[in-house]
């Protein structure tokens, strides 16, 4: 009385069209292309700039650690830096932790 009988519907989808078998994948191809132009291929960009910083790290070197501390680079080493951040303070830090290489001149 209250619930109306349900009939079964003949498959619309299935009429074998390969046409429309790649029309339904094309938003999801077109969502991965976007996705992949907007955030990966920035990102692999980003680190590859990053890792060429970090391979051209000299002694003198400015730099800007991940912590903010501002010093000057005194001993490069294999995966280590040496910065000095006062007079007569040294810290040993990995090198993927510099951030950024500021011009010559700027700590004073």
């Amino acid at each position: 009385m209250f619930i109306s009988n349900a009939y079964a519907q003949a498959a619309g989808g299935a009429s074998g069209d390969p046409m429309s078998s790649i029309m339904s994948f094309l938003p999801m191809i077109a969502m991965f292309a976007v996705l992949y132009f907007v955030m990966i291929r920035p990102q692999m960009k980003k680190q590859k700039e990053h890792r060429a910083m970090v391979e051209a790290l000299a002694a003198g070197d400015e730099v800007v650690t991940a912590g903010g501390i501002l010093g000057k680079v005194t001993r490069v080493r294999d995966g280590n830096v040496d910065v000095q951040v006062a007079n007569g303070v040294e810290v040993q830090l990995q090198k993927s932790a510099v951030v950024q290489v500021l011009p010559k001149g700027t700590i004073k």
